[in-house]
């Protein structure tokens, strides 16, 4: 029998993390393993449990947190991905990310990636971060490098105002990664 599917969703400091408790939901049943990584501003918005309850797995929530195990969690974690989803991801997150800044648990993880994984981007911001030209040029940086950007698609944002920014919904997120992993695992599947 085969191992399940890993994924690692990184969750980050978004009015819209709570969206992420659905994916590692979905996911989940689908059968992956799903680690969750919240970012200490993640962490202002939700706790832990109901991403542990669900994937059943720790939550990691810090680069030093794993004290029992002989080799970090963002190490192991990113050997082991078939792939990374960052959902949602905030214009901060996707900055470190294109430029290889690994200050917590998410980006060192990123950083660390192997080869194999892929690299799934769900953005969620203000209409103008999203359109603003740094994290666009950021954005282009990290498709040039082979990651996927899903979203962020038009409506009304959290600030009440209308525009592009928000995330994608959590089934299609959920659905688009399992593609992802499908596609990863089976080369010639189309």
């Amino acid at each position: 029998m085969s191992q399940p599917p890993c994924i690692i969703l990184g969750v980050t400091g978004s009015i819209a993390a709570h969206k992420a408790i659905d994916i590692a939901s979905l996911l989940t049943r689908n059968g992956c393993a799903v680690h969750v990584i919240l970012t200490p501003d993640a962490q202002r918005f939700l706790s832990p449990v109901p991403f542990k309850t669900l994937s059943r797995h720790p939550v990691v929530t810090d680069l030093y947190g794993d004290a029992q195990c002989c080799q970090p969690a963002h190490i192991r974690l990113a050997d082991e991905a078939d792939l990374m989803l960052v959902a949602p991801a905030t214009a901060q997150t996707i900055a470190k990310l294109a430029l290889g800044l690994a200050d917590n648990a998410l980006c060192c993880t990123a950083l660390a990636l192997n080869p194999a994984a892929k690299l799934l981007i769900a953005p969620a911001m203000h209409s103008r971060m999203w359109l603003h030209p740094a994290t666009q040029a950021h954005v282009a940086t990290l498709r040039a490098r082979g990651a996927e950007f899903i979203g962020p698609e038009e409506g009304v944002l959290a600030c009440g105002s209308q525009g592009v920014g928000r995330l994608w919904p959590a089934d299609k997120i959920a659905a688009h990664a399992l593609q992802c992993v499908e596609q990863r695992r089976d080369p010639g599947q189309t």
